[in-house]
Protein backbone atom coordinates (compact mmCIF):
# COMPACT_ATOMS: atom_id res chain seq x y z
CA UNK A 1 0.00 0.00 0.00
CA UNK A 2 1.58 3.24 -0.96
CA UNK A 3 1.10 7.07 0.57
CA UNK A 4 -1.94 7.89 -2.15
CA UNK A 5 -3.70 4.35 -1.56
CA UNK A 6 -7.43 4.88 0.94
CA UNK A 7 -7.09 3.01 4.17
CA UNK A 8 -9.58 -0.27 4.68
CA UNK A 9 -10.97 1.19 7.58
CA UNK A 10 -14.84 2.65 7.68
CA UNK A 11 -14.89 6.57 8.00
CA UNK A 12 -16.41 6.40 11.79
CA UNK A 13 -14.38 3.15 13.29
CA UNK A 14 -11.20 4.86 14.24
CA UNK A 15 -13.95 7.32 16.11
CA UNK A 16 -14.97 4.52 18.84
CA UNK A 17 -13.57 5.24 22.40
CA UNK A 18 -13.31 1.54 22.67
CA UNK A 19 -11.06 1.17 19.26
CA UNK A 20 -9.01 4.43 20.29
CA UNK A 21 -8.31 3.38 23.70
CA UNK A 22 -7.09 -0.19 22.81
CA UNK A 23 -4.99 1.73 19.71
CA UNK A 24 -3.21 4.45 22.55
CA UNK A 25 -2.63 1.59 25.05
CA UNK A 26 -1.44 -0.76 22.12
CA UNK A 27 -3.59 -3.31 23.06
CA UNK A 28 -3.34 -5.00 19.52
CA UNK A 29 -5.73 -7.95 20.95
CA UNK A 30 -8.58 -5.89 21.15
CA UNK A 31 -8.00 -3.56 18.63
CA UNK A 32 -8.10 -6.58 15.66
CA UNK A 33 -11.20 -7.75 17.43
CA UNK A 34 -12.90 -4.47 17.28
CA UNK A 35 -11.90 -4.15 14.06
CA UNK A 36 -12.84 -7.32 12.91
CA UNK A 37 -16.00 -6.60 14.57
CA UNK A 38 -17.08 -3.47 13.74
CA UNK A 39 -14.72 -2.65 10.61
CA UNK A 40 -15.40 -5.53 8.49
CA UNK A 41 -12.06 -6.71 7.95
CA UNK A 42 -11.26 -10.53 8.41
CA UNK A 43 -7.86 -11.56 9.69
CA UNK A 44 -6.46 -12.54 5.93
CA UNK A 45 -7.28 -8.65 5.03
CA UNK A 46 -5.71 -7.41 8.38
CA UNK A 47 -2.80 -9.22 7.67
CA UNK A 48 -2.32 -8.17 4.15
CA UNK A 49 -2.62 -4.89 4.66
CA UNK A 50 -0.23 -4.98 8.11
CA UNK A 51 2.08 -7.24 6.22
CA UNK A 52 2.10 -10.32 8.71
CA UNK A 53 0.99 -13.75 8.00
CA UNK A 54 -2.83 -14.69 9.29
CA UNK A 55 -1.71 -17.12 11.61
CA UNK A 56 0.89 -13.85 13.50
CA UNK A 57 -2.58 -11.70 13.26
CA UNK A 58 -4.59 -15.31 14.93
CA UNK A 59 -1.94 -15.29 17.77
CA UNK A 60 -2.37 -11.14 18.58
CA UNK A 61 -6.29 -11.52 18.78
CA UNK A 62 -6.04 -14.60 20.99
CA UNK A 63 -3.75 -13.19 23.47
CA UNK A 64 -0.91 -15.62 22.72
CA UNK A 65 1.45 -12.95 21.46
CA UNK A 66 2.11 -9.07 21.79
CA UNK A 67 3.01 -6.59 19.56
CA UNK A 68 6.26 -5.28 21.08
CA UNK A 69 8.12 -4.00 18.15
CA UNK A 70 7.89 -1.00 17.05
CA UNK A 71 8.61 -1.56 13.46
CA UNK A 72 5.69 -3.51 13.44
CA UNK A 73 3.12 -1.04 15.39
CA UNK A 74 4.74 1.24 12.56
CA UNK A 75 3.47 -1.25 9.97
CA UNK A 76 0.02 -1.41 11.59
CA UNK A 77 -0.79 2.19 11.40
CA UNK A 78 0.67 2.86 7.88
CA UNK A 79 -1.19 -0.18 6.23
CA UNK A 80 -4.76 0.11 8.27
CA UNK A 81 -3.80 4.29 7.82
CA UNK A 82 -4.63 4.96 11.80
CA UNK A 83 -2.92 8.46 12.31
CA UNK A 84 -0.23 8.43 13.83
CA UNK A 85 -1.27 10.03 17.39
CA UNK A 86 -3.90 7.25 18.11
CA UNK A 87 -0.88 5.09 18.55
CA UNK A 88 1.00 7.31 20.52
CA UNK A 89 3.79 7.74 17.06
CA UNK A 90 4.88 10.64 15.29
CA UNK A 91 2.53 11.69 12.38
CA UNK A 92 3.23 9.42 9.95
CA UNK A 93 4.76 10.61 6.38
CA UNK A 94 1.04 9.66 4.39
CA UNK A 95 -0.79 12.26 6.58
CA UNK A 96 0.92 15.26 5.97
CA UNK A 97 0.15 14.11 1.99
CA UNK A 98 -3.28 12.66 3.08
CA UNK A 99 -4.13 16.40 4.34
CA UNK A 100 -2.37 18.18 1.24
CA UNK A 101 -4.53 16.44 -1.04
CA UNK A 102 -7.60 17.16 0.83
CA UNK A 103 -7.26 20.62 0.36
CA UNK A 104 -7.05 20.55 -2.93
CA UNK A 105 -9.32 18.12 -3.94
CA UNK A 106 -11.72 20.24 -1.82
CA UNK A 107 -14.36 21.93 -4.04
CA UNK A 108 -14.55 25.59 -4.27
CA UNK A 109 -14.96 27.12 -0.41
CA UNK A 110 -11.92 25.29 1.15
CA UNK A 111 -10.18 28.08 3.00
CA UNK A 112 -6.53 29.67 1.69
CA UNK A 113 -3.79 29.05 3.49
CA UNK A 114 -3.85 31.46 6.95
CA UNK A 115 -0.05 32.51 6.66
CA UNK A 116 -0.92 33.98 3.06
CA UNK A 117 -4.23 35.66 4.59
CA UNK A 118 -2.95 39.39 4.93
CA UNK A 119 -3.66 41.30 8.54
CA UNK A 120 -6.49 43.30 6.32
CA UNK A 121 -10.47 43.15 7.48
CA UNK A 122 -11.45 42.10 3.94
CA UNK A 123 -8.58 39.66 3.71
CA UNK A 124 -10.05 38.44 6.72
CA UNK A 125 -14.22 38.37 5.93
CA UNK A 126 -12.82 36.38 2.49
CA UNK A 127 -11.16 33.83 5.32
CA UNK A 128 -14.44 33.68 6.74
CA UNK A 129 -16.69 33.05 4.02
CA UNK A 130 -13.82 30.33 2.54
CA UNK A 131 -14.01 28.58 6.00
CA UNK A 132 -17.95 28.68 6.66
CA UNK A 133 -18.89 27.24 3.34
CA UNK A 134 -16.46 24.50 3.21
CA UNK A 135 -17.34 23.33 6.71
CA UNK A 136 -21.23 23.75 5.81
CA UNK A 137 -21.14 21.63 2.46
CA UNK A 138 -18.55 18.96 4.39
CA UNK A 139 -19.56 15.23 3.88
CA UNK A 140 -18.60 12.75 5.70
CA UNK A 141 -15.67 11.45 4.19
CA UNK A 142 -14.05 15.03 4.04
CA UNK A 143 -15.08 14.71 7.62
CA UNK A 144 -12.84 12.19 8.24
CA UNK A 145 -10.19 13.52 6.46
CA UNK A 146 -10.54 16.37 8.70
CA UNK A 147 -10.02 14.06 11.48
CA UNK A 148 -6.43 13.72 10.46
CA UNK A 149 -5.21 16.87 10.25
CA UNK A 150 -2.48 17.95 12.93
CA UNK A 151 -2.32 21.34 14.62
CA UNK A 152 0.61 23.65 12.99
CA UNK A 153 3.30 23.65 15.98
CA UNK A 154 6.57 26.23 16.16
CA UNK A 155 7.42 28.99 14.02
CA UNK A 156 5.11 28.03 11.25
CA UNK A 157 2.35 28.95 13.97
CA UNK A 158 3.60 31.70 15.56
CA UNK A 159 5.49 33.90 13.66
CA UNK A 160 2.38 34.97 11.43
CA UNK A 161 0.56 35.62 14.50
CA UNK A 162 3.18 38.63 15.02
CA UNK A 163 0.66 40.37 12.80
CA UNK A 164 -2.12 40.68 15.50
CA UNK A 165 -0.01 43.43 17.37
CA UNK A 166 0.07 45.79 14.35
CA UNK A 167 -2.42 48.80 13.25
CA UNK A 168 -5.85 47.67 11.65
CA UNK A 169 -5.00 48.34 8.03
CA UNK A 170 -8.10 50.28 6.63
CA UNK A 171 -9.89 48.58 3.75
CA UNK A 172 -9.14 48.89 -0.34
CA UNK A 173 -11.59 47.39 -2.18
CA UNK A 174 -15.13 49.13 -3.34
CA UNK A 175 -17.68 47.72 -1.75
CA UNK A 176 -21.44 47.48 -2.46
CA UNK A 177 -23.42 49.43 0.92
CA UNK A 178 -25.39 47.56 3.28
CA UNK A 179 -28.33 48.52 5.27
CA UNK A 180 -27.96 47.16 8.95
CA UNK A 181 -28.48 49.12 11.80
CA UNK A 182 -27.42 48.86 15.18
CA UNK A 183 -30.28 46.82 16.39
CA UNK A 184 -29.82 43.81 13.92
CA UNK A 185 -25.87 44.12 15.44
CA UNK A 186 -27.14 44.04 18.97
CA UNK A 187 -29.55 40.62 17.70
CA UNK A 188 -26.44 39.14 16.69
CA UNK A 189 -24.30 39.87 19.30
CA UNK A 190 -27.06 38.39 21.62
CA UNK A 191 -27.40 35.19 18.92
CA UNK A 192 -23.43 34.71 19.35
CA UNK A 193 -24.05 34.91 23.25
CA UNK A 194 -26.48 32.62 23.61
CA UNK A 195 -23.96 30.04 21.62
CA UNK A 196 -21.34 30.85 23.63
CA UNK A 197 -22.90 29.66 26.83
CA UNK A 198 -24.81 26.78 25.19
CA UNK A 199 -21.56 25.49 24.16
CA UNK A 200 -19.51 26.62 27.90
CA UNK A 201 -22.33 24.64 29.26
CA UNK A 202 -22.80 21.40 27.57
CA UNK A 203 -19.92 21.13 25.14
CA UNK A 204 -20.06 19.11 22.25
CA UNK A 205 -20.82 20.02 18.79
CA UNK A 206 -24.42 19.36 18.77
CA UNK A 207 -24.99 22.72 17.07
CA UNK A 208 -21.92 23.82 15.45
CA UNK A 209 -23.56 24.42 11.85
CA UNK A 210 -26.02 26.33 13.52
CA UNK A 211 -23.22 28.59 14.32
CA UNK A 212 -21.36 28.27 11.59
CA UNK A 213 -24.77 29.27 9.23
CA UNK A 214 -24.92 32.77 11.31
CA UNK A 215 -21.00 33.53 11.35
CA UNK A 216 -21.13 32.95 6.75
CA UNK A 217 -24.01 35.74 7.69
CA UNK A 218 -21.93 37.95 9.70
CA UNK A 219 -19.09 37.53 6.65
CA UNK A 220 -22.06 38.56 3.89
CA UNK A 221 -22.54 41.64 5.66
CA UNK A 222 -19.16 42.39 6.45
CA UNK A 223 -18.92 42.14 2.39
CA UNK A 224 -21.14 44.87 2.30
CA UNK A 225 -20.73 48.63 3.43
CA UNK A 226 -21.35 49.28 6.73
CA UNK A 227 -21.20 52.18 9.00
CA UNK A 228 -17.80 52.19 11.10
CA UNK A 229 -19.82 51.49 14.64
CA UNK A 230 -21.73 48.71 12.65
CA UNK A 231 -18.99 47.53 10.64
CA UNK A 232 -16.77 47.84 14.21
CA UNK A 233 -19.27 45.39 16.34
CA UNK A 234 -19.57 43.36 13.63
CA UNK A 235 -16.10 42.03 13.27
CA UNK A 236 -16.14 41.45 16.84
CA UNK A 237 -19.44 39.10 16.31
CA UNK A 238 -17.02 37.25 14.30
CA UNK A 239 -14.75 36.66 15.91
CA UNK A 240 -17.10 35.22 18.84
CA UNK A 241 -18.48 33.10 16.90
CA UNK A 242 -15.39 32.05 15.67
CA UNK A 243 -14.07 30.90 19.01
CA UNK A 244 -17.42 29.35 19.81
CA UNK A 245 -16.86 27.22 16.57
CA UNK A 246 -13.11 26.65 17.47
CA UNK A 247 -13.89 25.14 20.65
CA UNK A 248 -17.11 23.21 18.82
CA UNK A 249 -14.40 21.46 16.49
CA UNK A 250 -12.06 21.07 19.46
CA UNK A 251 -15.36 19.00 21.09
CA UNK A 252 -15.87 16.76 18.12
CA UNK A 253 -11.75 15.81 17.40
CA UNK A 254 -11.31 18.37 14.01
CA UNK A 255 -7.92 19.72 15.69
CA UNK A 256 -6.90 21.37 12.69
CA UNK A 257 -9.83 23.21 12.00
CA UNK A 258 -9.89 24.18 15.70
CA UNK A 259 -6.82 26.11 14.69
CA UNK A 260 -8.12 27.52 11.91
CA UNK A 261 -11.29 28.95 13.49
CA UNK A 262 -9.36 30.27 16.47
CA UNK A 263 -6.72 32.18 13.38
CA UNK A 264 -9.89 33.65 11.93
CA UNK A 265 -11.26 34.58 15.76
CA UNK A 266 -7.70 36.22 16.49
CA UNK A 267 -7.69 38.32 13.17
CA UNK A 268 -11.62 39.39 13.11
CA UNK A 269 -10.67 40.95 16.26
CA UNK A 270 -7.92 42.49 15.36
CA UNK A 271 -10.27 43.46 12.43
CA UNK A 272 -12.73 45.05 15.58
CA UNK A 273 -10.10 46.16 17.28
CA UNK A 274 -11.02 44.47 20.25
CA UNK A 275 -7.36 43.36 21.88
CA UNK A 276 -8.95 42.11 24.80
CA UNK A 277 -11.13 39.01 23.53
CA UNK A 278 -8.11 38.29 20.86
CA UNK A 279 -5.60 37.89 24.31
CA UNK A 280 -8.55 35.14 25.25
CA UNK A 281 -8.31 33.18 22.02
CA UNK A 282 -4.51 33.20 22.29
CA UNK A 283 -5.40 31.84 25.42
CA UNK A 284 -7.43 29.34 23.56
CA UNK A 285 -4.69 28.26 21.22
CA UNK A 286 -2.13 28.48 23.89
CA UNK A 287 -4.25 25.55 25.82
CA UNK A 288 -4.87 23.22 22.49
CA UNK A 289 -0.56 23.82 22.33
CA UNK A 290 -0.41 22.17 25.66
CA UNK A 291 -2.73 19.80 25.13
CA UNK A 292 -1.03 18.89 22.11
CA UNK A 293 1.98 18.20 24.56
CA UNK A 294 3.79 21.55 23.01
CA UNK A 295 4.01 23.92 26.23
CA UNK A 296 6.99 26.47 24.81
CA UNK A 297 4.30 27.34 21.97
CA UNK A 298 1.81 27.78 24.22
CA UNK A 299 4.18 29.47 26.64
CA UNK A 300 4.62 31.70 23.57
CA UNK A 301 1.10 32.40 22.58
CA UNK A 302 -0.09 33.57 26.10
CA UNK A 303 3.45 35.81 26.07
CA UNK A 304 2.08 37.46 22.79
CA UNK A 305 -1.39 37.90 24.56
CA UNK A 306 -0.03 39.23 27.44
CA UNK A 307 1.96 41.65 25.21
CA UNK A 308 -1.18 42.62 23.26
CA UNK A 309 -3.64 43.08 25.81
CA UNK A 310 -1.68 44.75 28.85
CA UNK A 311 -3.18 48.32 29.08
CA UNK A 312 -6.68 46.98 28.11
CA UNK A 313 -6.75 43.21 29.79
CA UNK A 314 -9.38 43.61 32.90
CA UNK A 315 -8.49 41.64 36.02
CA UNK A 316 -10.07 38.35 35.49
CA UNK A 317 -8.08 37.92 31.86
CA UNK A 318 -4.96 38.65 33.57
CA UNK A 319 -5.86 36.17 35.65
CA UNK A 320 -6.97 33.97 33.25
CA UNK A 321 -3.85 34.10 31.11
CA UNK A 322 -1.73 33.39 34.37
CA UNK A 323 -3.46 30.16 34.59
CA UNK A 324 -2.69 29.41 30.78
CA UNK A 325 1.22 30.43 32.12
CA UNK A 326 1.20 28.09 35.26
CA UNK A 327 -0.42 25.40 33.21
CA UNK A 328 2.42 25.63 30.85
CA UNK A 329 5.00 25.61 33.26
CA UNK A 330 3.77 22.56 35.07
CA UNK A 331 3.96 20.55 31.86
CA UNK A 332 7.38 21.94 31.09
CA UNK A 333 8.12 20.43 35.38
CA UNK A 334 8.68 24.10 36.31
CA UNK A 335 7.25 23.72 39.40
CA UNK A 336 8.37 27.06 41.65
CA UNK A 337 7.34 29.13 38.27
CA UNK A 338 3.86 27.09 38.45
CA UNK A 339 3.18 28.58 41.87
CA UNK A 340 4.56 31.96 41.22
CA UNK A 341 2.06 32.09 38.02
CA UNK A 342 -0.67 30.52 40.24
CA UNK A 343 0.00 33.18 43.05
CA UNK A 344 -0.35 35.76 40.45
CA UNK A 345 -3.77 34.52 38.77
CA UNK A 346 -4.60 34.39 42.41
CA UNK A 347 -3.89 38.35 42.91
CA UNK A 348 -5.45 39.35 40.41
CA UNK A 349 -8.50 37.50 40.85
CA UNK A 350 -8.97 39.46 44.04
CA UNK A 351 -9.95 42.78 42.02
CA UNK A 352 -12.00 41.40 39.62
CA UNK A 353 -15.65 41.96 41.76
CA UNK A 354 -15.12 46.16 41.26
CA UNK A 355 -13.87 45.91 37.97
CA UNK A 356 -16.26 45.49 34.73
CA UNK A 357 -15.04 43.32 31.83
CA UNK A 358 -16.48 41.61 28.90
CA UNK A 359 -19.60 38.91 29.83
CA UNK A 360 -17.38 35.88 27.94
CA UNK A 361 -14.81 36.12 30.97
CA UNK A 362 -17.41 35.96 33.71
CA UNK A 363 -17.30 32.35 34.03
CA UNK A 364 -13.47 32.79 35.16
CA UNK A 365 -14.19 33.44 39.26
CA UNK A 366 -12.67 31.48 42.40
CA UNK A 367 -13.96 27.93 41.03
CA UNK A 368 -12.65 28.08 37.92
CA UNK A 369 -9.19 29.31 39.38
CA UNK A 370 -9.47 26.16 42.15
CA UNK A 371 -10.46 23.82 38.95
CA UNK A 372 -7.89 24.89 37.03
CA UNK A 373 -5.15 24.79 39.36
CA UNK A 374 -5.92 21.73 40.56
CA UNK A 375 -5.94 20.18 37.00
CA UNK A 376 -2.74 21.37 36.61
CA UNK A 377 -1.61 19.95 40.57
CA UNK A 378 -3.04 16.50 39.19
CA UNK A 379 -0.76 16.15 36.52
CA UNK A 380 2.18 17.42 38.62
CA UNK A 381 1.27 14.62 40.95
CA UNK A 382 1.08 11.57 38.38
CA UNK A 383 4.83 12.63 38.48
CA UNK A 384 5.45 12.96 42.87
CA UNK A 385 1.82 11.60 44.21
CA UNK A 386 2.93 12.42 47.37
CA UNK A 387 3.98 15.59 47.12
CA UNK A 388 0.88 16.94 44.85
CA UNK A 389 -1.91 14.70 44.96
CA UNK A 390 -3.74 15.99 48.36
CA UNK A 391 -2.68 19.55 46.67
CA UNK A 392 -4.53 18.84 44.11
CA UNK A 393 -7.56 16.96 44.96
CA UNK A 394 -8.10 20.29 47.61
CA UNK A 395 -8.20 22.43 45.02
CA UNK A 396 -10.75 20.34 42.75
CA UNK A 397 -12.59 19.61 45.98
CA UNK A 398 -13.06 23.56 46.32
CA UNK A 399 -13.94 24.05 42.34
CA UNK A 400 -16.94 21.55 42.96
CA UNK A 401 -17.99 23.40 46.40
CA UNK A 402 -18.56 26.49 44.32
CA UNK A 403 -19.97 25.16 40.87
CA UNK A 404 -22.32 22.66 40.71
CA UNK A 405 -23.64 20.10 37.98
CA UNK A 406 -24.92 23.33 36.34
CA UNK A 407 -21.81 23.64 35.22
CA UNK A 408 -22.35 20.67 32.76
CA UNK A 409 -18.29 20.01 31.05
CA UNK A 410 -16.79 22.05 34.30
CA UNK A 411 -18.02 20.20 36.59
CA UNK A 412 -17.55 16.80 34.75
CA UNK A 413 -13.91 17.52 34.55
CA UNK A 414 -13.22 18.03 38.10
CA UNK A 415 -15.26 14.47 38.77
CA UNK A 416 -13.12 12.79 36.96
CA UNK A 417 -9.72 15.06 37.54
CA UNK A 418 -11.02 14.07 41.98
CA UNK A 419 -11.17 10.30 40.64
CA UNK A 420 -7.63 10.33 39.84
CA UNK A 421 -6.27 12.34 42.69
CA UNK A 422 -8.04 9.64 45.25
CA UNK A 423 -6.52 6.24 42.74
CA UNK A 424 -3.22 8.33 43.10
CA UNK A 425 -3.23 9.03 46.84
CA UNK A 426 -4.47 4.83 47.10
CA UNK A 427 -7.86 5.74 48.50
CA UNK A 428 -9.60 2.83 46.24
CA UNK A 429 -13.04 3.45 48.31
CA UNK A 430 -13.51 7.12 47.57
CA UNK A 431 -11.77 6.57 44.04
CA UNK A 432 -14.42 4.20 42.95
CA UNK A 433 -17.39 6.67 44.20
CA UNK A 434 -15.64 9.50 42.85
CA UNK A 435 -15.81 7.47 39.23
CA UNK A 436 -18.97 6.88 40.01
CA UNK A 437 -20.04 10.39 39.95
CA UNK A 438 -17.64 11.41 37.24
CA UNK A 439 -19.11 8.52 34.87
CA UNK A 440 -22.88 10.46 35.85
CA UNK A 441 -21.47 13.95 34.93
CA UNK A 442 -19.72 12.79 32.00
CA UNK A 443 -23.18 10.76 30.96
CA UNK A 444 -24.51 14.63 31.01
CA UNK A 445 -21.72 16.46 28.60
CA UNK A 446 -21.39 15.75 24.69
CA UNK A 447 -18.03 16.91 25.12
CA UNK A 448 -15.39 15.00 23.58
CA UNK A 449 -12.60 16.45 25.77
CA UNK A 450 -14.83 15.29 28.76
CA UNK A 451 -14.47 11.39 27.17
CA UNK A 452 -11.08 11.40 26.68
CA UNK A 453 -10.30 12.81 30.23
CA UNK A 454 -12.47 9.61 31.18
CA UNK A 455 -10.71 7.91 28.75
CA UNK A 456 -7.54 8.51 30.91
CA UNK A 457 -9.39 7.53 34.12
CA UNK A 458 -10.25 4.26 32.48
CA UNK A 459 -6.22 2.54 33.15
CA UNK A 460 -6.24 3.31 37.04
CA UNK A 461 -9.25 0.99 37.21
CA UNK A 462 -7.51 -2.11 35.50
CA UNK A 463 -4.37 -1.77 37.81
CA UNK A 464 -6.71 -2.35 40.56
CA UNK A 465 -9.11 -5.04 38.94
CA UNK A 466 -8.84 -7.99 42.12
CA UNK A 467 -11.60 -5.72 43.98
CA UNK A 468 -15.30 -6.11 42.70
CA UNK A 469 -16.26 -2.64 43.29
CA UNK A 470 -13.43 -1.47 41.26
CA UNK A 471 -14.18 -3.70 38.36
CA UNK A 472 -17.78 -2.55 38.59
CA UNK A 473 -16.60 1.59 37.87
CA UNK A 474 -14.58 0.28 35.33
CA UNK A 475 -17.48 -1.42 33.77
CA UNK A 476 -19.44 1.99 33.46
CA UNK A 477 -16.55 3.67 32.51
CA UNK A 478 -16.08 1.33 29.28
CA UNK A 479 -19.93 1.60 28.66
CA UNK A 480 -20.26 4.91 28.91
CA UNK A 481 -17.14 5.74 26.27
CA UNK A 482 -18.23 2.53 24.07
CA UNK A 483 -21.66 4.10 23.31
Amino acid sequence: MDATTPGPLAPDLLEREDVRRALAEHDFAAAFALIKKYGGLSQNRIASACHLTPGKVSTIISGQQQVTSFEVICRIADGLRIPGHLLRLAPRSWETRTVQETLAAEPEGERPDTDEVPWRPEATVDLAAHLTRSDLVMDRRAATRALAGAAITGAALLDPLEGWLQPTASITRPRRRGRLGVREVEELESTARAFRAWDHKYGGGLRRKAVLGQLSEVAAHLDEYQVPKVERRLYQVMAQLAGTVATMAWDTGLQRRVQSYYLLALRASHAGGDMVFGANVLAGMARQMLYREQPQDALELVRLAQDGARSVAGPRVRAMLHTREAWAYAAMGRTAAFHRATTQATEALTDAKSAEEPYWIAYFDEAELAGTTGGRLLELARQNPKKHAEAAAGEIRHALARRGPEAGRSHALDRIGLAQCHFLLGDLTGAVAETHRAVDAASGTRSNRVRTQLGELYPYTVGNSAARPVREARDRIRDLLST
